[in-house]
């Protein structure tokens, strides 16, 4: 079952982008997902919306000393 979020009044693509996916370059995966959706630029609340995966870089959480130069 994938994931999903409901929009609150005034919720954007990007903030949701940012607050759901953790950043807002994830704005296009998003809006990708969404094709219905594409003409809302600020959400009335209620609308479903699919969030799809991203993966997230395992370097990026661990400290300079420990990620494998490649």
């Amino acid at each position: 079952m994938p994931k999903t979020y409901t929009t609150v009044q005034g919720d954007m693509w990007d903030s949701i982008a940012y607050a759901q996916l953790g950043d807002v370059a994830h704005t296009d995966k998003l809006m990708n997902a969404n094709l219905a959706y594409r003409e809302y630029y600020i959400f009335p609340a209620g609308i479903v919306l699919t969030l799809p995966d991203v993966a997230i870089p395992a370097g990026d959480s661990l400290p300079p000393w420990k990620q494998v130069a490649g």
